[in-house]
C-alpha cells in the first residue's frame, strides 16, 4: 500500500479553503477539508484513481475529484502518492503548479 504526503502548498491550500469557509460556518470548513483528506486517502489503495491532467508540462500530474475541488497528485514510485495542491474547480491549475 502506498504512501500518501502533502506539500507544504497543499496543506495551505487545505487551510485557505477551510478559512474560507469558516468565514459562513467552520462546522461546514472542517467537514469539506475532512472529506477531501479522505478522498486523498483512497489513492493508498487505488493510486490511479484519479485522471491523468493534460497539460503542457511533462509532469505526470494526475487529477481526483472531490465536489467542486481537484485534488492534484503525482505518483513518483509504486510506494509513494505526492499531493501538490488542492484547487477549486474555477481556478486555473497550471498557473499553481506548472
Amino acid at each position: 500500500m502506498a504512501r500518501v504526503i502533502w506539500t507544504a502548498e497543499a496543506e495551505q491550500w487545505l487551510r485557505d479553503i477551510y478559512e474560507y469557509i469558516a468565514q459562513d460556518s467552520s462546522e461546514s470548513a472542517l467537514h469539506v477539508i475532512d472529506k477531501i483528506i479522505e478522498k486523498a486517502e483512497l489513492l493508498k489503495k487505488y493510486p490511479e484513481l484519479g485522471y491523468k491532467y493534460e497539460s503542457e508540462s511533462d509532469e505526470d500530474v494526475r487529477i481526483l475529484l472531490y465536489g467542486h475541488y481537484r485534488i492534484a497528485y503525482v505518483i513518483p514510485n509504486d510506494d509513494l502518492i505526492v499531493i501538490l495542491g488542492v484547487f477549486h474547480g474555477a481556478l486555473d491549475m497550471d498557473r499553481y503548479i506548472f
